[in-house]
């Protein structure tokens, strides 16, 4: 099993314009999630939806080509794929020659269920047609004008409360800030809530998520983690978790996981997005 820091991650990286599946780096989810807790028999369904904005290759006659691109990886996958392997990855199509689209898509998703270790779904989308795509903001109650005193930027689960009413509702923050596990460079996103049971104090919840301003994991791991926290603190009947990661270095990546049916199509881009 190859370690996270054997990565190009942090490391001085060639760019390589020629197709070459091999950059890409599969991560087993199970090293984070023995750490959380996570059961074997997973307590959530969802997956780790990508959105890629610089994709190009060649037509049989040389001619650039550029598309938009959406990647969905199952949660129940066996790894998760390193983000800068994965832009390497696609740099790799720069300078190679594809008949059409779909051979380019048919390329993408046999690479990556390979790496993944079950089938990821691809979806190429011509640049022209980027106005049937949606920028919205997240629905919900927003947590963030609440006055809090905020000290502590580790992850402490301890702020998570529950209050004598049942609710049905939906929170979000733009606060949350993590940092990557391998080079410490700051990753920002926002988070939405959607849970029944007890209602959960506004307030502890939003230290909760601040609190992972200094703490270091990958956007999937930490979206895991305020699952299991969520549900062992907080004890909700349903519960769904997602976060929409801003931009980097031409991907983002939006991990989503919940105790209901999941459905990520209808998905839209936020504005930091």
């Amino acid at each position: 099993m190859m370690s996270v820091t054997q990565s190009p991650l942090g490391k001085k990286s060639s760019y390589i314009s020629q197709y070459k599946p091999d950059l890409l780096f599969p991560i087993p989810r199970a090293m984070k999630r023995d750490e959380i807790l996570v059961p074997k028999i997973l307590p959530f369904k969802g997956g780790d939806l990508w959105n890629a904005y610089e994709i190009s290759w060649l037509n049989t006659k040389g001619k650039p080509i550029v598309a938009l691109g959406k990647f969905y990886f199952p949660c129940e996958s066996i790894n998760l794929i390193e983000s800068k392997s994965f832009k390497l990855y696609l740099n790799s199509f720069n300078n190679t020659k594809f008949a059409s689209i779909e051979d380019v898509a048919e390329t993408m998703q046999r690479d990556l269920s390979e790496a993944a270790g079950t089938q990821v779904k691809v979806y190429l989308v011509a640049i022209e047609k980027f106005s049937q795509n949606t920028i919205s903001s997240l629905p919900g109650i927003c947590l963030d004008n609440l006055d809090i005193e905020c000290d502590t930027y580790l992850v402490d689960p301890k702020f998570l409360r529950v209050e004598n009413e049942t609710v049905s509702e939906i929170v979000f923050s733009d606060l949350l800030k993590s940092n990557c596990l391998v080079t410490g460079q700051p990753d920002w996103g926002s988070v939405q809530i959607e849970y029944s049971g007890k209602k959960i104090n506004h307030e502890g919840l939003l230290k909760y998520i601040v609190s992972f301003r200094d703490h270091n994991e990958f956007h999937e791991q930490c979206v895991e983690r305020i699952f299991m926290d969520i549900m062992q603190y907080c004890s909700p009947k349903k519960l769904s978790v997602l976060a929409c990661y801003t931009r980097r270095g031409g991907l983002d990546i939006n991990p989503f996981r919940s105790t209901e049916a999941v459905n990520m199509s209808d998905m839209h881009r936020l504005c930091r997005q």
